[in-house]
């Protein structure tokens, strides 16, 4: 991966992992900006956006994407996955279906990399990317006991009713990426960096993958 050159990075990442944290400081130290599959979502349902609307806000401008990510990040909370803004009114139009979102998450993130350098956390980036050159794909992983603490400590459950939740998104995201790629999220074959968070803080895992980018340049 070039850092001189237009790039993505994208960050798949096991919950209570950190790895969103990763993907956040990555894009710090970069310089760009970071967006996670979160945030596309609740913009998403926030505007009501179809593959028929993207196009037609295509049409006007290139950039419609990160001009109207930029304008709203700031009311993101990353927390709890909603924005503190006034609601946009009802349409009909908006995606019905989970094959419809996926549909608009992919158009989205496709002209987020084809405007920009940035780094993407999402459970399907390595799948959506996959074709642009100046792309590096990393996962994050992490013991399960580390991950079921983690989760304890953000979301102020306990142990047990942390590791129901990690089993249940596991399953969740393991049957949506087999349904949209054909593939399985934990093939390391579907990534250039697998990263396991043992022993490590976040800035560390930062570090190595800028260790890895710079042997590349």
């Amino acid at each position: 991966m070039k850092l001189n050159e237009k790039y993505v990075i994208s960050i798949n990442r096991e919950l209570g992992s950190g790895g969103r944290t990763v993907g956040e400081k990555l894009a710090q130290r970069l310089g760009v900006v970071f967006y996670d599959k979160a945030l596309i979502k609740a913009l998403t349902k926030q505007y009501n956006l179809t593959v028929e609307e993207i196009e037609r806000l295509k049409g006007k401008k290139n950039s419609w994407w990160t001009d109207l990510a930029r304008h709203v990040i700031p009311f993101y909370d990353a927390t709890k996955s909603e924005y503190y803004s006034v609601k946009s009114e009802d349409k009909t139009d908006k995606p019905s279906t989970t094959e419809e979102m996926f549909k608009v998450e992919t158009r989205i993130l496709m002209d987020i990399a084809n405007n920009e350098s940035c780094v993407v956390a999402g459970r399907s980036g390595f799948f959506i990317f996959r074709n642009i050159p100046n792309h590096l794909s990393v996962l994050i992983q992490a013991p399960m006991k580390d991950r079921i603490e983690r989760v304890m400590r953000k979301q102020e459950k306990d142990a047990a009713e942390a590791q129901k939740l990690i089993e249940q998104i596991d399953r969740m995201r393991e049957n949506y990426i087999k349904r949209y790629t054909g593939t399985s999220r934990y093939d390391t074959r579907n990534y250039d960096l697998v990263i396991n968070m043992v022993d490590l803080t976040e800035d560390e895992a930062v570090d190595i993958i800028m260790d890895y980018i710079e042997k590349q340049q």
